[in-house]
């Protein structure tokens, strides 16, 4: 698993932004991104992906924007065990 997790100070608090790398028992991968104001519940997106190439860069592309956005990396936090197939 692959997480980036950003994080941008405004006025009301401070917002997060997570995007995540995940793999299944089916041999697909996802991306999950989770946004929201910290201490709150988030809205969160799914996107299915059938290799872990176009999910990396769909999760990277996605990364880039939260930045583009104002958003700060806060970690990245890998799992030595995804794709490991």
């Amino acid at each position: 698993m692959l997480t980036f997790l950003l994080t941008r100070r405004t006025p009301p608090g401070e917002r997060f932004y997570r995007v995540e790398v995940a793999d299944n028992l089916f041999g697909e991968y996802s991306v999950v991104r989770e946004w929201g104001q910290r201490g709150k519940r988030g809205q969160q997106m799914l996107v299915w992906f059938s290799n872990l190439r176009e999910a990396c860069i769909a999760a990277e592309n996605w990364r880039r924007r939260a930045v583009g956005r104002g958003y700060d990396m806060e970690g990245r936090y890998d799992d030595p065990s995804l794709g490991a197939r």
